[in-house]
């Protein structure tokens, strides 16, 4: 019979006692904590409710993500996305804002928007790092387009969106 590192079944010995009680309790504990963790994200989420957003005449077709679930994994696995969309990252507070891109394939830009609609600061992010683009002050909404999509349209920080989320506060 080959060896391998796990062939350990050919020592086995049977386990009694408290020994195998302490044994049973880590396994059904175990087992216990698998099976109500939160699946694993492996594929883009495509089923998010949206928004209507405007910066000036141009109209985003924005997913929100709202939840921690659905921040943790924002544009995570997307391969394409159309030039009108993007993904409005809501968080319950005001807080300086960190976002990376470890397993995010498309080049975004992330605009940092105050509680009124107004671009804080904009930071252009590469795919597959773990490089942190921060807000420049505490904000509570983040607007992630394609890279080159506020350039294209002249939008810089100062620049004012509009839309439900912004005139709700």
């Amino acid at each position: 019979m080959p060896t391998t590192p796990f062939a350990s079944h050919r020592y086995s010995r049977r386990l009694s006692g408290p020994i195998a009680s302490a044994v049973s309790a880590f396994m059904v504990a175990t087992l216990a904590l698998w099976s109500t963790a939160a699946p694993a994200q492996d594929g883009p989420q495509l089923a998010l409710q949206r928004v209507e957003l405007t910066a000036g005449m141009h109209r985003i077709d924005a997913q929100v993500a709202q939840t921690p679930q659905e921040r943790q994994t924002g544009l995570m696995f997307r391969r394409e996305m159309p030039a009108q969309e993007g993904m409005l990252f809501i968080f319950d507070q005001p807080g300086v804002q960190c976002f990376w891109m470890k397993n995010t394939l498309l080049p975004l830009t992330a605009a940092f928007v105050g509680d009124d609609g107004t671009i804080v600061n904009l930071a252009d992010m590469k795919p597959q790092t773990t490089d942190s683009h921060c807000s420049a002050r505490p904000v509570r909404y983040v607007l992630e387009m394609n890279q080159g999509w506020f350039g294209k349209k002249g939008i810089k920080a100062g620049f004012k969106l509009g839309g439900a989320p912004f005139s709700k506060r």
